[in-house]
């Protein structure tokens, strides 16, 4: 059997996320530790009480990466491990601290300055992004082709693609998509037009910060979000997140290469269970599971140890 793991994105975060690491294993609550020493924050509070902060970008990136390396250093104590991985968009950076690439401090505050970049960037009621439900990536390709400041964000899986850009391109595109087949365009209750050209500024903001972080070679492959490429050394590293910030997230086409390649188990780790439902929608066949709780990890590793 070969293992993928998976880490979501932006979207996912709930309050609680983490709390059962963080209450279990002593490594797990260092990184909340470390983390709200870092960032001068009190990680453990965003993370786990009601807080309309956690929602806000420049927090919410923050909250999630730590989030995801405290369930890690719970995950790497047992038998259960992984032969590559992926994340979804911001998820790309726990992916890059699983393999080696990116330390824990430089990841923490490396998507802390992102989320303020990327919150900054555009004005609020400027960008915003929708959902494509059932219509196909070609189709969507041609209605949005002469359409200015509107690009495709994200490829999450058949019958499910986001777009972004300014508001007023996604209004005048609706109807064409409509009118295409698009069962539905529903738009996204999120604070900027994240993964478009608009953030192209934030881009460069985040090359400058990632000068001075030191990336090393993965030593196992995880697949890009910008190329759906494994990555196997630190080579472009740095500059394929630089890109990942204003261009598409080609998750299906990320899954789609682990697939060919003999990954048959995907686990994702984190809150909720949207990249296993993506999965489930790209390769019915494939095996999913999904850690978000101590008791999960115990539970999957046990399972997949005995497989």
């Amino acid at each position: 059997m070969s293992i993928a793991f998976l880490f979501p994105g932006q979207g996912a975060q709930k309050s609680g996320m983490g709390r059962s690491f963080f209450e279990s294993d002593p490594d797990a609550r260092a990184v909340y530790e470390k983390a709200s020493e870092l960032l001068d924050m009190d990680m453990a509070s965003l993370c786990f009480e009601e807080d309309e902060k956690l929602h806000v970008t420049e927090y919410t990136q923050a909250a999630m990466v730590t989030t995801g390396i405290a369930m890690l250093k719970s995950i790497e104590k047992t038998s259960l491990h992984a032969s590559v991985c992926a994340g979804l968009s911001l998820g790309e950076y726990e992916a890059l601290y699983y393999t080696g690439a990116l330390g824990m401090e430089d990841a923490i505050r490396g998507v802390r300055r992102r989320g303020v970049l990327m919150q900054e960037a555009v004005p609020r009621g400027v960008g915003g992004m929708a959902a494509v439900l059932q219509l196909s990536a070609e189709k969507i390709e041609e209605c949005i082709e002469n359409v200015p400041d509107i690009w495709i964000a994200n490829y999450n899986c058949p019958g499910q693609i986001v777009l972004s850009g300014r508001l007023s391109s996604l209004k005048t595109v609706e109807d064409k998509l409509k009118a295409a087949g698009a069962k539905r365009v529903l738009m996204l209750n999120v604070s900027g037009p994240f993964h478009s050209g608009l953030l192209s500024g934030a881009a460069d903001g985040l090359a400058e910060v990632l000068k001075d972080v030191e990336i090393n070679d993965p030593r196992i492959p995880y697949v890009a979000n910008y190329t759906a490429e494994y990555v196997h050394s630190s080579e472009n590293i740095k500059e394929l997140l630089r890109k990942q910030v204003y261009g598409s997230v080609r998750f299906e086409q990320s899954i789609h290469r682990m697939l060919a390649d003999g990954v048959d188990c995907f686990v994702e780790i984190g809150p909720g269970k949207t990249l296993g439902s993506f999965v489930n929608k790209i390769d019915k066949t494939a095996k999913v599971y999904n850690i978000e709780t101590f008791d999960d990890m115990e539970r999957v590793a046990k399972e997949l140890e005995n497989r």
